[in-house]
């Protein structure tokens, strides 16, 4: 638009100068022309927003050179004690677990026990009926004694035929039928003695003793209620102290787990460490005692088992003896298997990593301060850094700040990185953005001379005025 208003005001001088150099008899014409080329040329170079200077063609360029090549904050690669680790989700499980049932039927006489205390091996739990049972006893006693007293009578009569038959009058048929009457008679004590055990030991199941330390569940059977083998669990116990963590693995990770560990003494030398679902980290370390011997095929995964100690957490808190562990049969925890001994690393700062469709790559500035393309293999995490396998080499800069807007090949003034503030957007420093000052002024400047230049008109004004 500029040159074609500048083109325009050129014809227009052109064409009024030689009105100035006709003849005398075009002299009203050449005072008229005389005054409305410079009235045109004005009106046509302020439409355009020119300002010719006199004895100037055109206005002088703008001062000032480049721009300083952009600071961008850059942090070394360094070397880091990590310790490698692998994360899965497990499973926390009770070692034992014991379901009471009542081996004999009877009415439930007593509970001896609060539900949800913890009890140890040998407790009394519960008490049945025991009148009937114990009248079984007594009358096996009785048969055993009966039966006692029988077999000694008949190995009193072996003897004395025994003593006859040396004699004349001794009979051969008498001395057989004493000697079956001795041998019967003892076998009807072991019968009897048999009996009296198993009358004993059904009234021994009128007591139902706790078979395993643990923490009791609550009774699903109240007092006077009966009670038979086919009634069901009456409690359950669950054993606390250590606990199993059970985790599924892939077999790639397996492999790759044996092979890592295979020479500090295998999976049994690995650290196991347990992240509780609040995100707590738990205190105890646990120890890899099993891996089982079948692959889920719906999974392709590995069945993974740690033994782990689940202490009591202060004292009882309340008068029933509740006690509180911080692992509980069932809950789900991040299970971290560890390396024994931390390893020298590379890492650098995450925030220095891009990633496109060829990859993980970062930004390095070289010795001309170009920033070249860096592609790196990544390990794991490490807080706000991240291991580099391959890539880059120790000491060499990455670049951490303003790496959004970097290309390779671009050269820039490295810099230490910025200081992360809490509102960045309220914050803003000339450091952080170098372009933010310069261009406010260069915007205020540019009101200000619209302004001064463009006088608002007076109210009612019309537009031909104007």
């Amino acid at each position: 638009m500029q040159r074609f208003l500048a083109s325009a005001a050129t014809r227009v001088a052109h064409r009024s100068a030689p009105l100035r150099l006709s003849s005398p008899q075009h002299a009203p014409s050449q005072r008229v022309s005389f005054r409305l080329a410079p009235f045109c040329l004005a009106a046509l170079l302020s439409a355009g927003g020119l300002v010719v200077a006199p004895g100037h063609a055109s206005a002088a360029p703008p001062a000032g050179g480049a721009p300083p090549p952009p600071p961008v904050g850059v942090e070394p690669v360094r070397m880091q004690a990590v310790t490698s680790s692998a994360e899965y989700i497990g499973r926390i499980a009770a070692i034992d677990r014991v379901a009471l049932v009542a081996r004999v039927t009877a009415y439930l006489d007593k509970r001896m026990f609060d539900e949800g205390s913890e009890v140890k091996k040998g407790d009394l739990l519960y008490v049945l009926e025991q009148g009937p049972f114990q009248a079984q006893v007594l009358a096996q006693q009785g048969a055993l004694a009966q039966a006692q007293s029988t077999v000694v009578n008949a190995r009193i009569n072996f003897q004395r035929q025994a003593e006859l038959l040396r004699t004349p009058a001794g009979q051969k048929q008498a001395y057989d039928n004493a000697q079956a009457s001795a041998q019967g008679g003892a076998a009807n004590v072991l019968t009897a003695q048999g009996n009296l055990q198993s009358a004993q030991i059904q009234l021994g199941y009128t007591e139902i003793r706790a078979p395993v330390d643990g923490r009791i569940s609550a009774t699903s059977v109240n007092e006077g209620n009966v009670v038979s083998p086919s009634s069901g669990t009456l409690a359950t116990i669950v054993t606390q102290d250590p606990m199993y963590v059970t985790f599924p693995v892939a077999t790639r990770d397996l492999l790759t787990l044996q092979k890592k560990y295979a020479a500090v003494g295998g999976l049994g030398s690995a650290a196991i460490k347990l992240t509780l679902s609040d995100g707590t980290a738990y205190d105890q370390v646990g120890k890899l005692d099993y891996v089982s011997p079948t692959v889920a095929t719906q999974t392709d995964t590995i069945t993974l088992r740690a033994t782990v100690a689940n202490p009591k957490r202060g004292a009882a808190s309340n008068s029933s003896g509740v006690t509180t562990r911080e692992l509980v049969d069932g809950e789900f925890a991040t299970v971290t298997v560890q390396d024994p001994h931390p390893l020298q690393q590379m890492v650098i700062p995450r925030a220095a990593v891009l990633s496109d469709q060829q990859g993980d790559y970062v930004f390095s500035p070289d010795a001309q301060n170009k920033v070249i393309r860096a592609d790196v293999k990544l390990g794991e995490s490490v807080g706000a850094d991240v291991v580099v396998l391959s890539g880059l080499r120790q000491g060499q800069q990455v670049a951490v700040d303003g790496i959004q807007r970097l290309h390779a090949g671009e050269t820039v003034t490295p810099s230490a990185p910025q200081p992360v503030v809490a509102d960045p957007g309220q914050n803003v420093t000339t450091a952080q953005a170098p372009g933010a000052a310069t261009g406010a002024t260069q915007g205020a400047k540019n009101a200000a001379a619209g302004t001064a230049g463009s006088p608002t008109p007076p109210a009612g004004t019309a537009p031909s005025q104007r």
